[in-house]
């Protein structure tokens, strides 16, 4: 990049007459899947949780396992954006630049939901409120929250962006791809499909089936 750049500068002040790196391509990059938390991950999180939390941290949770929401959506999440009826649900996010977008809730995203829901305060416009400031919860508070109950569950390093990783995962085996991308916000579906590569771990699983010696 740095040879490309200073030859374009030399051609047009004409200390050179021709670009010698304009036939020079650059290495793509492959993207990356995202990490995938196992079953054996997720069991050991919402046990955790389950175990020492409150119920406002098991609904967040749950919430970010079973709808792939952004940190920030979550934390913004008023009372308005929630619909809850008896055999469905919906949350009304808004996502990057403002788009919006309905998130269906599954049995165990209502279910927790409709009870945490019971304990709030009528006057309190945010779902998940800082305990400190009474404001919405902050994404780095709720990054300390997820921290926490990895800890207790013996799991390394996991963030509110590794749960909505797992939740694209899973949904990814079951839903149309044009369809999760609806649900998760994604702008393109390129993004959509680092959910169907193969993690390393996968790869590595899918090789072991074949081995013959």
């Amino acid at each position: 990049m740095s040879l490309k750049r200073y030859f374009a500068w030399a051609v047009r002040t004409q200390i050179v007459r021709s670009d010698p790196t304009s036939v020079v391509k650059f290495v793509p990059k492959e993207a990356t899947a995202p990490r995938h938390l196992s079953n054996e991950e997720e069991s050991a999180l919402v046990a955790a949780v389950n175990a020492t939390g409150t119920l406002r941290d098991r609904t967040i949770i749950t919430l970010l396992f079973h709808t792939g929401l952004r940190a920030r959506e979550l934390c913004t999440l008023t009372r308005k954006q929630v619909y809850l009826g008896k055999r469905n649900g919906t949350l009304r996010i808004i996502g990057k630049r403002n788009k919006v977008r309905d998130v269906p809730l599954n049995a165990t995203a209502r279910s927790v939901l409709g009870r945490y829901l019971e304990t709030l305060p009528e006057e309190g416009p945010y779902l998940f409120s800082s305990e400190k400031t009474q404001g919405a919860l902050t994404e780095r508070a709720l990054g300390h929250l997820i921290t926490k109950y990895a800890r207790a569950a013996h799991l390394a390093d996991v963030s509110p962006h590794d749960l909505r990783h797992r939740f694209g995962y899973r949904m990814a085996e079951v839903v149309p791809l044009h369809q999760l991308a609806q649900i998760m916000g994604h702008d393109s579906l390129d993004t959509t499909m680092l959910y169907i590569r193969g993690t390393k771990q996968d790869l590595q699983q899918d090789v072991e089936k074949i081995a013959w010696i």
